[in-house]
């Protein structure tokens, strides 16, 4: 590739990276403006084969929406730098492929009901001119013949694609930071209030949580509390117009806003939730203390029809989970949630409600940003994941984990603790067992005292460490209704994952 033919390459990318920065920007001063870069991330989202969802989360976990956005910006340059190779002589090639992303960038961001058509072209057809326009600009800073090349023209282009790299950054940097906090001005969750509940839970006891290092705590604090979902980012929310509405299969549809939301009567539960795509061992878990009002209440106040069979729930940005009318009518927990852990709902879990069910993977009952319920036949509807692949119903199964040692450490001879979790929502732990060792018996754990059968227990056992050399300890657990964990291994898809946490340690000699 002649040098020439390299700084058109790179005009290309650079411009491709002004449109992108310059789109963030707008997206961040027009507060209707959607993000492109997160509109085309949705749709990927909502387009990809469930056997990629399975690889993404598990390579990378919470990080899995992040790295979603990179590959996007990545792929987004790499256009771009193929385009400035060849649109030199022929501009018309850059106009098409600049303004085709633009139009695909447009459908992407319709697919969200609270954008509009002006509202998506806003920050395309500026992206689209200014990328075109900087494309210009750094053709004519530079030889169009290599035998034509000075150092003065080459000077010329790194200055120019200097400046316009700084300004592509800033743009995207500030734009981003702007998004996110005209979200969360907009949402109005600084000057929420909760009330107090009515049936209130008195503190965690000591013997809850054993407060070892490395055991996840009993109540995982918000910040940690982990986070799946197929919104990129929060959606925008204006809590003054904000409402959830009560619709399908019931005899006096009706909708309240958040302030007659906090006026019903309020409940306290510990309540352990957990994704469907955790694997064994994994950390897509957590257990929390939860303030809501009971869904049982709110759907009687509509009058509940008697062929309805299903609860769906929307989010604001259209996402749906759907789960059986009795799972809010059979004694478990079902709320729908204000508050976390003493504080109103994070925005990046729900606020300012979401539906919180005991007892079912969060894929077809934990809709965050919850802005209808509506009953319908079980047949009638089936929520965004069921035609991808993933079951209907779902309940969590029996899982124990060890958090503590870490997987592959290095511990030296003597005494040791092993401890980790264990949950079966709805029905409790009633033991843990482990094995120390490929040919060890299993020995029975220490549970700390249960806050309800709703929520995890953490485990632990000493271990007498005499021998040095690779060790395999394993865990299972029992449910409160007397049901061991299967050892069948299984992948998440499509109800979840099942068989025993198994983990090596490494014991030296010293």
């Amino acid at each position: 590739m002649t040098s020439a033919r390299l700084r058109d390459s790179i005009a290309g990318a650079i411009a491709a990276g002004l449109a992108l920065g310059v789109s963030e920007l707008i997206a961040g001063v027009v507060t209707a403006a959607p993000s492109l870069v997160e509109s085309l991330g949705n749709w990927v989202i909502d387009h990809v084969p469930t056997a990629v969802k399975e690889w993404a989360i598990s390579v990378f976990g919470a990080n899995d929406k992040l790295v979603l956005l990179i590959s996007i910006s990545v792929v987004t340059l790499i256009i771009g730098a193929i385009v400035g190779m060849f649109a030199r002589k022929r501009f018309w090639i850059a106009v098409v492929m600049f303004a085709g992303f633009g139009v695909i960038a447009v459908l992407a961001a319709l697919a969200d009901p609270q954008v509009t058509v002006i509202d998506a072209l806003i920050p395309a057809v500026v992206a689209v001119v200014v990328g075109l326009a900087t494309l210009r600009m750094l053709y004519a800073s530079s030889a169009a013949r290599p035998d034509a090349e000075s150092d003065s023209s080459k000077r010329s282009f790194i200055i120019g694609a200097g400046a316009v790299v700084a300004v592509a950054a800033l743009s995207a940097g500030l734009g981003r930071a702007l998004i996110e906090r005209a979200k969360r001005a907009v949402a109005g969750r600084d000057d929420v209030i909760l009330p107090s509940a009515a049936d209130a839970l008195s503190p965690v006891p000591g013997a809850a949580d054993f407060a070892i290092e490395g055991v996840e705590p009993i109540l995982v604090p918000n910040v940690d509390f982990y986070r799946i979902d197929t919104a990129l980012s929060v959606p925008r929310i204006d809590l003054q117009e904000w409402s959830l509405s009560i619709t399908g299969m019931v005899d006096r549809p009706y909708s309240i806003g958040f302030p007659d939301l906090l006026d019903m009567r309020m409940v306290e539960r510990d309540i352990t939730l957990s994704c469907v795509s955790n694997q064994v061992g994994g950390s897509l878990v957590g257990n929390a203390r939860w303030l809501g009002v009971p869904l049982t209440e709110v759907l009687d106040r509509a009058g509940v029809d008697a062929g309805a069979q299903q609860i769906v729930g929307r989010s604001v940005d259209d996402f749906t989970v759907g789960f059986p009318l009795e799972a809010a009518y059979d004694g478990r927990e079902a709320l729908i949630a204000v508050g976390m852990n003493g504080e109103p709902l994070p925005f990046e879990h729900g606020f300012p409600a979401r539906l919180v069910v005991a007892g079912l993977y969060g894929y077809v009952s934990a809709t965050k940003w919850l802005s209808e319920i509506e009953l319908t036949t079980w047949d009638g509807f089936d929520a965004y994941w069921v035609p991808r692949g993933w079951a209907k119903e779902a309940p969590i199964k029996t899982q124990s984990r060890i958090d503590t040692p870490g997987a592959a450490e290095t511990i030296d001879m003597g005494r040791h603790v092993v401890a980790g979790v264990a949950w079966a929502p709805t029905r409790g732990i009633s033991r843990v067992e482990v094995q120390l060792g490929e040919d060890a018996d299993w020995v029975e754990a220490e549970l700390s005292q249960p806050l309800s059968e709703n929520a995890w227990v953490q485990w632990k056992v000493d271990w007498e460490v005499t021998d040095p050399g690779r060790h395999v300890l394993r865990c299972r657990a029992t449910d409160g209704r007397g049901d061991p964990q299967t050892e069948e291994v299984r992948p998440p898809a499509p109800d979840g994952a099942t068989g025993w946490h198994s983990k090596p340690v490494f014991v030296s000699e010293a």
